[in-house]
């Protein structure tokens, strides 16, 4: 157990006290004269638990363990219980070395996690690179980068090939090959070549910047558990306190035996510390968000984890989300005569000038040099195609309204794949049609798969056509597909299935973080897809799947429920073990090492389970 230098102070401390505690033990001295010899070991485990206890009586803050356990064992010390006194403040401070190791754990696996944020980058300054500060870095300055260095800011390759660890970022073990002209992310550890790259963006709004800040912040979002174990303790340390009182003097008024009466008081006191829940609860949230880090999946509070874990309605956005977001041909359908070459050719001839999506798939398909120089008088009708003039001949690519309008009649064919069709034509001759589609995406079938597996409806909304979106619903074996919606559209969508939604149970929204903030923000959880270099993404969402992989949403979803069930055990278990207790103390039927374990016992078993969460892969 690797401890730090203040939990060694703690444990020498402890060892000590216990050897005293042994050693007053077996000195033979009677009466009263044994206080002062207990109370050295009392004091050298207790004194700051005491002054504690004081500090927080002087600032308004009474009721809380330190004040608890204070009083319990000066109690039992003028009870001449002085070996109890001293065990019940030796116990108390083992469980609390054991709680401080186990949330210093915690927040070292956080920092380790994110242990991101470069130190220093090589920056271009008067012909050479010298070392900086990644703050002091200006957009368009020039940053080279060496194998096995962190990449300092996001930018654009300029020079070289390498390959780039993003774990970090994204939990990928596979590393992302990168090229001149490809845009890196900080955070990531180049892994082979020397990069040079020129910045994009300050430090401050990098995308490392942006995760280290939205986790920091994340232990500020409590969940409502823990919302309702600050409220519960806030009342229930007074109640306890006032019930001990009672305990101690009302029925010595009716039966006597006021020694009796108030020892029952006193480990009534001890047994009745809520830290097991106030230290547990908070402890498996924090461990939730950082064993789903760990995947890649970043989930800014406890909050939205627990919102997670109730989730019963995924709803999905098509492009860029279940679709790679890329149109490619899927399908040429040359007219008779016609190869797919030429076909290719003359539509790209066509869309020479475009940079509309479907007109660089057709370039990128044809695979040929167009020089944009040798295409003239370039027409394009507004929704129906464009018309050229290329090799002195004259090419038309579009839609069938554009056909019909240069009076061209088409072969009819029935394409296989559903997608936009694009109609070519070569000097009033029809050429043939180009199905253009934009492909699934590998984990899209397995991850919706996982989901209906676990009950989950799955919804897709789209703005574009409703065959396609057919298409596309049917591949994935969605429960529903709602068609040829715009923004706000979507929104409505989303209300209406919230309405629907079960009792208790909670609707996520799925997208690109780009164009689907307004719904993002209006779902019960929000989760954007591929964050890493998307500043709307991390800005508009609950959750963050870091690698755009559609495979993390189930694994999120199961990192939320074992949470939730983690801090469900402690709950019931502290406040069931706490109950008995609280009923034997009043009833003399525990004494006081009992009380030591009622409360040290159930903290240490309550944050063990909670440490599943730290440990999880």
């Amino acid at each position: 157990m690797n401890l730090t230098r203040k939990e060694k102070k703690a444990l020498a401390r402890i060892l000590a006290a216990g050897a005293l505690l042994i050693a007053a033990n077996l000195l033979p001295l009677e009466g009263y004269w044994r206080l002062p010899v207990f109370l050295i070991p009392y004091f050298v485990v207790g004194w700051d638990v005491l002054w504690k206890a004081v500090r927080n009586i002087a600032n308004g803050q009474v009721f809380d363990e330190n004040f608890l356990m204070s009083l319990a064992t000066v109690g039992a010390l003028v009870l001449g219980e002085y070996s109890e006194a001293v065990g019940v403040m030796l116990f108390y401070q083992v469980g609390e070395l054991f709680q401080t190791h186990a949330v210093g754990q915690s927040r070292k696996s956080i920092a380790a996690l994110m242990d991101i944020r470069p130190d220093t980058a090589s920056v271009l300054r008067d012909g050479a690179f010298v070392e900086a500060d990644p703050e002091e870095v200006a957009v368009g300055d020039t940053i080279q980068v060496k194998p096995g260095e962190k990449v300092p800011l996001d930018g654009v390759v300029l020079t070289g090939a390498s390959t780039l660890n993003t774990a970090a970022l994204t939990g990928e073990s596979v590393p992302r090959s990168v090229r001149e002209g490809d845009q890196i992310v900080s955070g990531c550890v180049n892994l082979t070549g020397v990069l040079t790259v020129q910045v994009t963006k300050p430090f401050g709004e990098s995308t490392v910047a942006k995760i280290l800040e939205l986790v920091e912040n994340a232990a500020s979002k409590k969940a409502a558990a823990e919302n309702f174990i600050t409220r519960f303790s806030r009342w229930y340390t007074p109640a306890v306190v006032i019930g001990a009182v009672g305990l101690a003097v009302v029925p010595p008024l009716f039966v006597g035996g006021w020694a009796n009466w108030v020892r029952r008081a006193l480990i009534f006191l001890v047994i009745s510390c809520p830290c097991a829940l106030v230290i547990s609860i908070p402890l498996a949230f924090f461990g939730g968000i950082g064993g789903a880090s760990r995947r890649g999946i970043l989930v800014k509070g406890g909050n939205y984890l627990e919102q997670l874990a109730k989730v019963r309605t995924v709803v999905f956005d098509k492009t860029g989300t279940l679709t790679q977001g890329v149109f490619e041909v899927a399908e040429l359908l040359p007219a008779e005569g016609v190869s797919e070459k030429e076909l290719l050719r003359a539509a790209a001839q066509a869309e020479a000038y475009s940079n509309h999506p479907i007109a660089q798939s057709l370039r990128r398909a044809c695979g040929e040099n167009i020089d944009p120089a040798l295409v003239t008088d370039v027409k394009e009708a507004a929704g129906r195609g464009v018309t050229a003039k290329a090799g002195g001949a004259s090419v038309a690519a579009g839609n069938e309204k554009l056909m019909a309008d240069l009076g061209i009649k088409m072969t009819a064919a029935q394409p296989q794949h559903v997608g936009t069709v694009v109609h070519v034509a070569r000097d009033g001759q029809y050429l043939g049609q180009v199905v253009i589609a934009d492909a699934v995406k590998q984990s899209a079938p397995a991850a919706i798969a996982a989901l209906k597996a676990r009950g989950i409806r799955t919804v897709m909304l789209t703005g574009d056509a409703q065959a396609v979106g057919q298409a596309v619903g049917q591949a994935l074996g969605l429960d529903e597909v709602h068609a040829q919606l715009l923004p706000a559209d979507k929104v409505d969508q989303v209300e209406k299935l919230l309405e629907k939604k079960a009792p208790k149970t909670t609707l996520a929204y799925v997208g690109d973080g780009v164009n689907d903030a307004p719904v993002l923000s209006r779902a019960d959880v929000g989760v954007a897809m591929g964050a890493m270099g998307s500043d709307a993404a991390l800005e508009a969402a609950d959750v963050v799947l870091m690698d755009d992989d559609l495979a993390k949403l189930p694994e999120a979803m199961d990192v939320a429920k074992k949470c939730s069930r983690i801090v469900v055990e402690n709950i019931v278990f502290a406040l069931g073990v706490k109950g008995l207790f609280l009923l034997l103390g009043a009833l003399g039927m525990a004494n006081m090492w009992e009380a030591v374990f009622a409360d040290v016992g159930v903290a240490v078993i309550a944050i063990l389970n909670s440490g599943r969460m730290l440990r999880s892969k």
